[in-house]
């Protein structure tokens, strides 16, 4: 059984359509992301799936269960981590999480043996009893994750949970998520960062002005962009891009000190690079092939037409 399914969901604020007719499904245990540019719909799409919006056309089921016949029991089975924390900030960290273990009708017994192991699970060890409003935006964010996963939910959705976070918290919330994914928790994570749901996810869907456009592995939708291939160069000294102006190459950039050439012929750009290399008297300090990487994908999926 799926611990997601989504049917032909449809949302209209208005005359906008935020979400068109979408359609994916997450199995059980699986690391999901969904990706999209800003405005693309996939926080409405969470939002629809977490029980948040009604679809205006469309079904949402969470384990097994409709959304909309019932949606209590379907919550009971999700924790959400907003990217903005929830916690209540005149409360100390112990008392949110032993709050939003009741609300899940934990016992008193299991909601404080919980919230004291997560809690030195998150590193809020010794900090426990202070009040939220002390706590610095990633502490905030650790004790959020905590109210949310306290009932050891089956399906975990993460709406950019790490966003201006610094890198301590950042790493501290990621390996909690990994865990639980590898205990049996399916999860489902929305983000900017790329190179990070190329890391964690085993399955990403893109969407783009409210429509699904790539729904694979992170590996295979890299294999379908061979033209998304680049040779990254590093010269002893500057160089204007259009000095590589040639139908092998379709695109120049700056990384840094390095410039990047994409192409769908990596030997003939190679051949260019050393072409100009030899007219202008450069020395190659460094030169790499490089496969298409997911970001290139998303920016090739979800660039805005010409």
């Amino acid at each position: 059984m799926p611990a997601i399914v989504a049917e032909g969901l449809t949302k209209r604020f208005g005359d906008f359509v935020a979400v068109d007719n979408v359609s994916f499904e997450v199995p059980e245990k699986q690391f999901f992301g969904l990706l999209g540019p800003n405005g693309a719909g996939k926080t409405t799409t969470i939002r629809m799936l977490t029980g948040v919006l009604r679809p205006e056309e469309g079904k949402v089921f969470i384990m097994g269960v409709d959304m909309d016949r019932d949606p209590l029991k379907a919550k009971s089975s999700l924790g959400v981590i907003p990217e903005v924390g929830n916690v209540y900030p005149d409360l100390t960290a112990r008392e949110n999480l032993e709050m939003f273990g009741r609300f899940y009708g934990l016992t008193r017994r299991t909601r404080s043996e919980r919230a004291a192991a997560l809690l030195e699970e998150l590193g809020l060890g010794g900090r426990e009893d202070e009040p939220i409003k002390r706590f610095s935006k990633g502490m905030k964010q650790r004790v959020s994750i905590g109210c949310a996963i306290i009932h050891e939910p089956k399906l975990i959705f993460l709406d950019e949970p790490t966003e201006g976070l610094d890198v301590h918290s950042r790493r501290m919330i990621v390996d909690k998520v990994k865990r639980m994914n590898k205990a049996g928790s399916t999860v489902v994570l929305t983000t900017h960062n790329i190179e990070e749901a190329n890391q964690l996810c085993d399955r990403v869907c893109i969407v783009n002005r409210g429509n699904v456009v790539a729904l694979d592995t992170p590996s295979n939708l890299r294999s379908t962009f061979e033209g998304a291939r680049s040779v990254e160069v590093l010269f002893d000294r500057p160089v204007e891009c259009s000095e590589f102006s040639d139908q092998c190459i379709t695109r120049v950039e700056e990384k840094g000190n390095k410039m990047r050439f994409y192409t769908s012929d990596p030997d003939e750009a190679i051949r260019k690079v050393m072409k100009v290399r030899g007219e202008k008297g450069l020395t190659i300090l460094e030169l790499n092939t490089l496969a298409p990487s997911l970001e290139d994908v998303f920016v090739k999926l979800t660039e805005a037409p010409q």
